[in-house]
């Protein structure tokens, strides 16, 4: 057998697996404080531009990483997506928690490594108050969205699903009061930077109840559209 075809044929260990979830999570936090940064110092004050500047870079990334890590992972960056395709019974039970874990390591890491880079304390707490039944309603709906585009692609259009993906959260930064954060490792990491991105810790959980149940909701519908 021919030796790269004989490596594409190898299953991924489970530390290639954890290893990618935890990475690719980390570049997608840096990439969402890091450019929120950028953004508040080029801004000049201007919130839409500084927004406009932050959701660029975080759909052009998720689209990289994805493109990357898919293969070996299958690249959820999200605990959101790891337990939907638990529920959908493609993901083992034993490894959902692993997963989850590996992400919400790999967004810290992520949010730390954007302080450094832009010389500011690692260590912080949000004060950005993110609340109100508004926001909350804007998670759900950001995740359910982002849920049924991956379960979408993947049913019919598998090479569509990183740039769909990619596409959805640079659409949901803008339709949606929270800016779509739609991912409870993103929420969790967000809370450790008082920067552009952040989020108060007050107002996680409240974001990810929200979140889990627009993904619950996308599974139920998932499964009625698709027959998955």
């Amino acid at each position: 057998m021919n030796p790269t075809l004989a490596q594409r044929c190898v299953e991924p260990t489970l530390a290639q697996r954890c290893v990618s979830e935890c990475l690719g999570t980390a570049f997608l936090l840096a990439a969402v404080v890091g450019s929120g940064i950028m953004a508040a110092r080029l801004s000049g004050g201007n919130g839409a531009l500084a927004l406009l500047c932050n959701t660029l870079p975080t759909g052009a990334i998720l689209s990289v990483l994805i493109l990357t890590f898919g293969p070996i992972s299958g690249a959820h960056f999200n605990p959101a997506v790891t337990l939907a395709m638990a529920l959908r019974g493609t993901m083992a039970a034993s490894m959902t928690a692993i997963y989850i874990g590996a992400q919400v390591v790999g967004a810290i890491l992520g949010v730390w490594a954007a302080h450094l880079m832009f010389e500011l304390p690692v260590w912080q707490l949000s004060g950005m108050v993110r609340t109100g039944p508004g926001q909350w309603l804007a998670e759900a709906v950001a995740t359910f969205g982002l849920l049924l585009t991956i379960f979408g692609c993947s049913a019919r259009s598998p090479a569509a699903g990183p740039y769909a993906v990619g596409l959805y959260i640079t659409s949901a930064y803008w339709f949606t009061a929270s800016t779509s954060f739609a991912n409870p490792a993103v929420t969790i990491a967000r809370a450790l930077s008082d920067t552009f991105a952040g989020i108060e810790p007050a107002g996680v959980m409240a974001f990810i109840v929200a979140q889990l149940m627009g993904m619950l909701a996308a599974v139920m519908l998932g499964r009625w559209l698709w027959g998955q």
